[in-house]
């Protein structure tokens, strides 16, 4: 038996100038619900069952460069949910295939990017 401690990833926080605008564009986008409210950070409901939470925090620096970790999203419909991700502020960034694999890049309302594939 290992006396090394177990570890799991608990919450992904995202840093960002507009709490309001991303927790509404995630949560929307991400069928999640708002769970926990304090002065400058929202946390989402878990992402999955036993996945980690979605969180903002409101700093006041804005982004700069590119996103060194980002998130890979699935879904049936890609050209649905890219329309409803614009109609919510977000953009297309990007597409790219490599060897018949397809993915899109987005961009949420403050450009952070991530990646969209087909389920």
């Amino acid at each position: 038996m290992s006396d090394r401690p177990t570890a799991k990833v608990d919450t992904i926080m995202v840093d960002c100038n507009d709490i309001e605008t991303m927790a509404g564009f995630w949560s929307t986008v991400l069928g999640l619900t708002e769970k926990t409210r304090l002065p400058g950070y929202v946390w989402l409901s878990p992402v999955s069952a036993r996945g980690p939470s979605l969180a903002f925090q409101q700093v006041p620096e804005p982004r700069q460069g590119k996103n060194r970790i980002h998130l890979d999203i699935s879904t049936d419909d890609p050209e649905t949910f890219i329309a409803e991700v614009e109609a919510l502020g977000g953009s297309r960034f990007e597409e790219h295939e490599i060897s018949g694999f397809h993915w899109n890049v987005l961009a949420d309302p403050e450009g952070n990017l991530f990646c969209l594939l087909k389920a």
